[in-house]
């Protein structure tokens, strides 16, 4: 009669094995997909090492393998090449994040998992890593703290750990930052020290070609980030009607050899919108038409290369900087034009209005991180009190 096979989820007959001052106990367990594999526990004696295998085999009833060759024991750095590669099978990142997501995960996380198996990742020591990175920059824990959710919620889905240790450790603690606008009178002297720099008089290397102010003039008129702003095609905008409009249907990304090329939807999919444009900003879209001449390609880049081809954010960005460095004025990115836009509608038409303009589906969001916070408190505040209280 045939031997009666190992039931899967138990093991077999404990062995012993006398190792100098220490005892090996051993056996064999059938894991979930059916295959014997050999565990083994060391103690300082017979009794203790069959306890610490017990409690090994009690931990590995816990797991059951997938499809792939991962198990608990596996190195840390095997299922990151394993998450790295199931990105790419996915393909629903963009490029710019799938690299954003490796070098985050080489440079911030890598060093503290590398010499872990899986099964030694647990909440205290997940909690204690993020608070640690958290002490030194907020910024770079919660970065950490996305690529080791995702790297280790997918060992969950394959069933090579039962539980994401990530989904318990405690927050991250920041400072909440003021978000930053521009008054009117701020605005007017970025425009009025872009406007110098384009004039060549302060500049080596090439001539500026006007690009630069004409695109400020976009992203506060339409509150487009700068990626979407460079992303507008000849299609996109219409400067004839009443009132004039801009589509915001695209993106600027970095492809797979680092060139810069247009997404065909803004940084999500539901923040596609069409907004009506202030003269200013219809005024800046007529000059680069003018420049641009006539062309039968509707899908032509309103901003771009002299060849035609995408500029890159990163250019824009130095560019904004090196003009504003000649008239002393520092800390000015293109993304506060986008505050700067949304801090006047807020303030002018309220925050679902706001929000809309910004393309944003919570209004939370565009309050929290957008809105230039109002010191002076409405004065009619003053007119009920006085009308209330006022002495006889």
């Amino acid at each position: 009669m045939a031997k009666p096979r190992i039931a899967i989820g138990t093991f077999g007959a404990i062995a012993f094995l006398e190792r100098g001052t220490h005892v090996e106990a051993r056996t064999r367990y059938r894991d979930w997909d059916g295959t014997l594999r050999q565990v083994q526990a060391s103690a300082s004696n017979r009794t203790a090492a069959e306890r610490a295998l017990k409690a090994k085999l009690t931990e590995r009833t816990l797991f059951q393998p997938g499809y792939s060759t991962l198990t608990p024991d596996s190195g840390f750095g095997e299922l990151v090449d394993y998450w790295l590669a199931d990105l790419d099978l996915e393909g629903r990142l963009a490029v710019s994040t799938r690299r954003l997501y490796e070098r985050n995960m080489t440079t911030l996380v890598m060093p503290a998992f590398k010499n872990l198996v899986l099964r030694e990742i647990g909440v205290a020591r997940c909690d204690f890593f993020i608070k640690q990175l958290a002490a030194q920059s907020p910024s770079r824990a919660k970065q950490a703290r996305v690529v080791l959710r995702l790297a280790l919620g997918l060992a969950v889905r394959h069933e090579i750990l039962p539980r994401n240790p990530m989904d318990n450790i405690s927050r991250i603690r920041r400072p909440q930052a003021e978000p930053t606008a521009l008054n009117p009178v701020e605005v007017n002297a970025v425009r009025a020290a872009i406007a110098y720099w384009e004039q060549g008089l302060a500049t080596s290397g090439p001539r500026p070609d006007g690009q630069l102010g004409q695109i400020v003039e976009v992203m506060l008129g339409t509150s487009g980030r700068i990626g979407e702003v460079l992303a507008l095609r000849r299609c996109d905008v219409d400067v004839t009607g009443a009132p004039p409009w801009a589509r915001i249907a695209g993106t600027i990304v970095i492809d797979k050899d680092g060139t810069s090329i247009r997404q065909d939807h803004p940084k999500s999919a539901k923040s596609r919108r069409t907004v009506a444009l202030p003269s200013f900003t219809a005024e800046a879209i007529r000059g680069r038409l003018v420049v641009l001449g006539r062309s039968d390609d509707p899908e032509a880049l309103l901003f771009c290369s002299r060849n035609g081809t995408a500029l890159t954010t990163n250019n824009i960005r130095r560019q904004l900087r090196k003009a504003l460095a000649l008239a002393g004025i520092e800390g000015v990115s293109p993304h506060m034009f986008r505050r700067t836009a949304a801090t006047a509608i807020n303030d002018k038409l309220g925050i679902d209005l706001a929000s809309e303009l910004l393309g944003h589906t919570d209004p939370r969001i565009t309050l929290q991180h957008y809105i230039r916070r109002k010191e002076m408190v409405d004065k009619t505040t003053a007119e009920v009190l006085e009308e209330t209280f006022a002495k006889d």
